[in-house]
């Protein structure tokens, strides 16, 4: 198989197992579940798929020397990602720690048709389900790690905050020690550093993308509520469970369906906030490759480690929004 991607080029898949599973049916979904939820399907973001994603991290763990086994977990680590994306995790009230499709992994998995592919090349599908348990796949917080280097990139480039020169400079930095992936020049970690809390504030932990994503997660409690959403169709795509919700005749779910808008614009109102609402906040800190260990740009450059403290104590807390409807 030779597959194309916008950030890795083309690149040749040999492994029958990899092949198979990105044939599933369960990997297939992620081509209709959009990495940015509401943003990216009403047109405030860039379109990019979780199936984009998860190969992509598959390919980054690849490009680093992971073994066949860290590439099937980089592959499936998202595989339980729901219909809009972290827009369900604001359904639960789980703005901040963003997951609800890590608590449910296992279960979904488990009725998926991807336990029986892994047993037919001798893989025991439960093995997969730990992402901690690899360790370029994924680190703590704010550690680089495959899925957090795949979604960021994908992103800067989308977001108009990389070229393609700077992307493919970070990556010829990229080297793992430890069983760590480090930046092995200075200049190249601190472009990640900063570039990372700029996407950070454009669009993961954006004002107007998070408004966007509690009004959408109000509407999706309020189908619930009506009887007309239940938890199946977080399971399916993107489109399908927004026309349902616009096919709906519900008085109140329309009102909130007409604010989902590029249009609608979010003001901070302490006095008269629509609602209150926080958000999980992302600011990598990248370590450094030195000749005797690995130490945090933090550690080494004080400008960017202040720049980070004060990005994370600026927005931390709930953010008091006032709806203001375009009609």
């Amino acid at each position: 198989m030779i597959y194309q991607d916008a950030i890795y080029g083309s690149h040749q898949i040999t492994e029958p197992v990899l092949e198979a599973l990105m044939e599933t049916a369960a990997l297939q979904r992620l081509q209709g579940v959009l990495q940015h939820g509401i943003s990216a399907l009403i047109g405030v973001t860039t379109p990019i798929t979780r199936f984009e994603h998860s190969v992509g991290a598959m390919l980054l763990v690849r490009r680093l020397g992971g073994t066949l086994e860290e590439q099937i977990a980089a592959l499936l680590h998202d595989v339980s990602h729901t219909a809009f994306s972290h827009v369900i995790d604001y359904v639960f009230n789980g703005h901040n720690s963003q997951s609800y499709h890590d608590d449910r992994k296992a279960e979904y998995l488990a009725q998926t048709d991807i336990p029986a592919v892994l047993a037919e090349y001798g893989y025991d599908w439960n093995q997969f389900v730990h992402e901690e348990d690899f360790s370029l796949l994924e680190q703590p917080s704010p550690r680089l790690c495959a899925d957090r280097l795949d979604y960021f990139l994908r992103d800067s480039q989308g977001l108009n905050l990389a070229t393609p020169a700077d992307i493919q400079n970070v990556l010829d930095h990229l080297v793992v020690v430890d069983e760590r992936i480090a930046a092995d020049d200075l200049q190249a970690a601190r472009w990640l550093g900063y570039t990372f809390i700029k996407a950070d504030d454009a669009s993961w932990a954006n004002f107007r993308e998070v408004g966007l994503y509690e009004l959408t997660a109000q509407a999706i409690r309020r189908g619930m509520e009506i009887g007309l959403i239940s938890e199946a169709d977080f399971w399916g795509t993107d489109r399908p469970l927004w026309a349902k919700m616009h096919a709906c005749r519900d008085i109140e779910m329309q009102k909130l369906l007409r604010l989902i808008s590029p249009a609608t614009q979010f003001v901070w109102d302490d006095d008269e906030a629509t609602f209150q609402v926080s958000t999980k906040l992302r600011a990598i800190d990248p370590d450094v490759a030195l000749a005797e260990d690995l130490r945090p740009l933090s550690a080494l450059d004080p400008a960017f480690a202040r720049h980070r403290a004060d990005y994370i104590a600026g927005k931390q807390g709930m953010w008091s929004m006032r709806v203001i409807p375009a009609f």
